[in-house]
């Protein structure tokens, strides 16, 4: 098959960067929106909200994004501290999802025998992260002995809200991998193949893979996402004092600044995952029609 010429890749490109920002646009207003809510004057019918949300924007353009009325520093020295938390729980939790999603993905996908049981697995993985993660803090407790569980370095205290937040995650690359690999494994290309004298091991190694890493690609803002969701109710359940914590904690304060900027800052990764992972399933297709 012949690469695609040049010109399509600079579209593809574009296209895709113009997608990122309108979703960056998108979420400035609708944090915009939300932190307008901490204004006095918000509440003060449709013209004081809306005097209130221009001045919103307005900080925005100076990276200026209110105060924490909790604290009474500024948001984003609130949040700057709480997001390497964060971020550490989310890394630790992907390198789990990996390992574990990997794996079962690639097989619920390819193995017709196992294929079957990916509507159990779906039920399985459809489990409700809160219930999870306080299935594996009464296991601690109750079989395990441990103390409570808190923040800290070692592997005790990292162990149990790393694998809830890794199975959320593990759940989200399973299922884009088993859709990829299903998906291909019914092209009609793999019988022609065959008939060419190919062996099952080459069709799935030149073939096959980059299929299925191009939809692992295409998954990874829904992984990213699930990621971050699952570190909002580990952090809470095991005390971590992370911004994904800080997010709901603000929210039922109605700290509006610190709860608009940490969506902010999520959706923006979250977005940015997306533009990556279009990128990367463009150059595994790019790579393959070279083949």
């Amino acid at each position: 098959m012949s690469a695609r010429p040049p010109g399509t890749m600079w579209r593809f490109l574009m296209l895709q960067a113009a997608r990122l920002a309108l979703g960056l646009v998108g979420a400035v207003l609708l944090v915009a929106c939300i932190g307008a809510l901490s204004a006095e004057g918000a509440h003060h019918g449709a013209a004081g909200y809306f005097s209130a949300l221009l001045a919103q924007l307005s900080g925005f353009a100076r990276f200026d994004f209110g105060t924490s009325i909790i604290s009474g520093m500024p948001a984003a020295s609130d949040v700057g501290m709480r997001l390497p938390v964060t971020f550490e729980l989310a890394g630790l939790g992907a390198i789990v999802a990996l390992v574990l999603g990997g794996p079962l993905g690639i097989l619920l996908g390819t193995e017709r025998p196992l294929r079957a049981a990916a509507p159990l697995m779906q039920i399985v993985t459809a489990t409700p992260v809160f219930v999870a993660s306080l299935a594996l803090l009464w296991f601690a407790a109750n079989i395990l002995h441990w103390p409570e569980a808190h923040y800290g370095n070692s592997l005790r205290d990292l162990a149990l809200p790393v694998l809830t937040v890794g199975a959320a995650g593990a759940a989200a690359v399973q299922l884009g991998l088993r859709r990829a690999a299903a998906d291909a494994m019914d092209e009609p290309y793999r019988r022609g193949l065959r008939l060419m004298g190919l062996s099952t091991l080459e069709i799935n190694s030149v073939y096959l893979m980059p299929q299925i890493l191009t939809g692992l690609c295409r998954s990874l803002g829904d992984i990213t996402l699930a990621l971050f969701a699952a570190a909002a109710v580990a952090e809470w359940v095991f005390g971590w004092p992370g911004a994904a914590v800080l997010f709901l904690k603000s929210v039922a304060l109605h700290n509006w600044n610190v709860a608009a900027l940490v969506l902010l800052v999520f959706a923006a990764i979250k977005f940015f995952a997306d533009f990556a992972g279009e990128l990367g399933a463009y150059a595994l297709l790019a790579r393959g029609a070279r083949t």
